[in-house]
């Protein structure tokens, strides 16, 4: 079963960790659209790559880092 993703939602690649901490543009279906701090807009198929949500919290606290 794929995640439910919705704008404004804080999120990791695990696979990237260098790209940052990514926030949700939109999601359709199995594509989610992550704007990311050091890799810009990126597509990704959460039935490919399981993102690690953040709360927004853990956002602000890792950006500050």
């Amino acid at each position: 079963m794929l995640a439910q993703f919705s704008p404004g939602q804080y999120v990791r690649h695990p696979q990237e960790p260098s790209w940052g901490i990514g926030q949700v543009q939109s999601s359709v279906a199995d594509r989610v659209t992550v704007n990311f701090e050091h890799a810009g807009k990126q597509l990704i198929i959460v039935g490919q790559v399981e993102l690690v949500v953040l709360s927004e919290e853990e956002a602000h606290k890792e950006q500050k880092r």
